[in-house]
C-alpha cells in the first residue's frame, strides 16, 4: 500500500516507520529541513521537504498514487488542509487526522455531515486522558489495559523490594495458587525485555504486566498483593493544555474535587471558562511552596501534564516526597519511559504512543482488533480476529510453532467466555487472540497468523 504520513515529527516517524516495516511504500512530508536530514538517516521511506498544506508538495509525494493519508503535523489547519487537498486532487481512498482542539467533537460532526470523508480523527488527549483515569484509584498500579471489548485487562505494575513475588520463579507462582485464568505476559527490566518462561526469576524494580478476565481484577490484585481500588476524592494536575483540561472536565462528571495548577494568567482564564467546579490554581504546581499551601499531602492523585517531559518527571517525584498517594507523569519522550519508572514514578503516558497506536490499529483494521505498544516501541500487545482461513484456527497452542519472545496472553470467545489459554487450548474460528511479543515480531506474526486467509483470497 502506498501511504503519505504528513509531518515528520515523533508520531510521523513512529507511525512511518512502523508502516513501512510491514513493507509498505510510504512517504513522509516535513517542513523542517534539519527534521528531514534525519529521518532520511533513519527511516526507509522518502522523504519529501515542504509544506504539508501545500498543493505543490503533495504533489511532490505523489498524493495521486496514494491510497492512504495519515496526517499528524502539529498543526490542526495543515492536517485539515492537507485532507482537503487529497479529497480534491487525489484518489485517496482512506484519510486519517490528528487534530488537537477540544473541538474535536465538532469536527467530527463536520467530516461526517459533507462531502470531505475523513475515515478517522485522533485526538490524543482524549484517548491519554481515559488511560489516565483507569489508573488513579489505583495506588500499585501503573497501567490498565483493556482487550476484547473490556472483558480481557492488562495490569501493570512496578515491583518494590518488599513485594512477596521478588525472588519467585514463574513456575514458583504457578504453584502458589495464582488465579487461574490469569498471566504473567511481559517483564520489563532496565532496559531488557522479555516474555517470561517457568524459569525466569521475578527482581525488586521489574515492572511487570499481568493479563486476566476483568471480572478476576481483585484476584489478581490480592494474589499480587497489591492495594485494592478506593474512591477518588481528591485530584491535582499540573499544565493546562488539551489533556490537562480533559482530565478535569472528566474527573469533574465523576465527583472528584480537582485543583489544576497554570503558569500562565491568560490560559487560566480561559480555563476557568470551559471546567464546572474544578479549582484554577494560577501559579507553579512544580513549586513545593505552592504545592504545600494547597495541601498536597493525602492528595489521591497528582497528575504532571505539562509539555515537559523532564519538569513532569520530577514534579511527580516531589509529588510523592510530599505526601500523594499516586503520581502519574506524561512522559512524550520514549527514551524518558523507562527512567520514570525506574524511579519509582506510578504511572507514566504518552500522548504520541497513544496516536501511534490508533493509527496503526485502524491501519490494520479489519483482521487487528486492537494495537498497545510499550516503552521504547520495545514490545506490543496486539488483539486479533481469528478467521476460519487461519492456519492457527482448529490446531491447540502446543501444536502451534510460534517464535521465542511471542506469547497468547488471551483468547474471547465468540460465545462470550474469557480465558488465558495452556497448552491444550485450541484456537476456534471468531476467536479473539490477544498476542503479547516483542516489538520486532509483529510483521511475522501477523502474517503467519493470517498467512492462509490470505491464500484463500487469492
Amino acid at each position: 500500500m502506498r501511504i503519505v504520513v504528513l509531518g515528520g515529527g515523533a508520531v510521523g516517524a513512529m507511525v512511518a516507520r512502523r508502516l513501512a516495516q510491514e513493507r509498505n511504500d510510504v512517504v513522509n512530508v516535513e517542513q523542517r529541513l534539519d527534521r528531514c536530514e534525519l529521518l532520511e538517516e533513519s527511516l526507509d521511506a522518502k522523504i519529501v521537504h515542504g509544506n504539508a498544506s501545500s498543493i505543490r508538495t503533495l504533489e511532490q509525494a505523489g498524493i495521486g498514487e496514494a491510497e492512504m493519508l495519515i496526517a499528524v503535523t502539529s498543526s490542526d489547519e495543515a492536517n485539515i488542509l492537507g485532507c482537503l487537498i487529497a479529497h480534491r486532487h487525489s484518489n485517496v481512498k482512506i484519510k486519517v487526522v490528528r487534530l488537537r482542539t477540544h473541538e474535536v467533537y465538532r469536527w467530527k460532526e463536520i467530516f461526517e455531515s459533507s462531502r470531505l470523508k475523513v475515515d478517522l480523527v485522533i485526538n490524543p488527549d482524549q484517548e491519554t486522558a481515559e488511560r489516565i483515569l483507569r489508573v488513579i484509584g489505583l495506588p500499585g498500579i501503573s497501567d490498565v489495559l483493556e482487550f476484547a471489548e473490556g472483558r480481557v485487562r492488562l495490569f501493570g505494575m512496578n515491583l518494590e523490594p518488599d513485594s512477596w513475588v521478588v525472588g519467585k520463579s514463574m513456575a514458583e507462582l504457578d504453584r502458589s495458587s495464582p488465579p487461574k485464568n490469569s498471566l504473567m505476559a511481559i517483564i520489563f527490566r532496565g532496559r531488557q525485555t522479555f516474555i517470561p518462561r517457568g524459569g525466569d526469576r521475578l527482581q525488586a524494580g521489574d515492572h511487570v504486566y499481568i493479563v486476566a478476565p476483568a471480572a478476576e481484577t481483585e484476584s489478581v490484585f490480592r494474589f499480587m498483593g497489591v492495594p485494592l481500588p478506593k474512591q477518588v476524592e481528591r485530584v491535582f494536575i499540573v499544565g493546562g493544555r488539551q489533556l490537562g483540561v480533559e482530565a478535569a472536565l472528566r474527573l469533574e462528571r465523576q465527583g472528584v474535587h480537582v485543583k489544576l495548577f497554570e503558569n500562565d494568567l491568560e490560559r487560566c482564564r480561559k480555563i476557568s471558562t470551559l471546567v464546572k467546579s474544578t479549582v484554577v490554581v494560577h501559579g507553579d504546581g512544580t513549586d513545593e511552596r505552592v504545592l504545600i499551601e494547597n495541601a498536597v499531602e493525602g492528595v489521591d492523585a497528582y497528575l504532571a501534564v505539562t509539555p515537559e517531559s523532564e519538569v513532569n518527571i520530577i514534579a511527580s517525584l516531589l509529588s510523592k516526597r510530599l505526601g500523594a498517594r499516586k503520581a502519574v507523569a506524561l512522559v512524550n519522550r520514549p527514551d524518558f519511559l523507562p527512567l520514570a519508572q525506574l524511579l519509582g514514578i506510578n504511572s507514566s503516558f504518552s500522548t504520541r504512543v497513544a496516536a501511534v497506536d490508533r493509527i496503526l490499529q485502524f491501519v490494520r483494521q479489519g483482521h487487528v482488533l486492537s494495537v498497545t505498544t510499550f516503552r521504547e516501541e520495545e514490545a506490543e500487545a496486539i488483539e486479533l480476529l481469528a478467521t476460519p482461513g487461519s492456519k492457527y484456527v482448529g490446531r491447540s497452542l502446543r501444536e502451534i510453532r510460534m517464535p521465542a519472545g511471542t506469547v497468547v496472553g488471551a483468547i474471547r470467545r465468540s460465545s462470550g467466555e474469557v480465558l488465558v489459554p495452556r497448552g491444550n487450548t485450541v484456537i476456534q474460528s471468531g476467536d479473539r487472540v490477544v498476542f503479547f511479543c516483542l516489538e520486532s515480531l509483529v510483521p511475522y506474526l501477523e502474517s503467519a497468523f493470517l498467512k492462509e486467509r490470505r491464500r484463500g483470497r487469492r
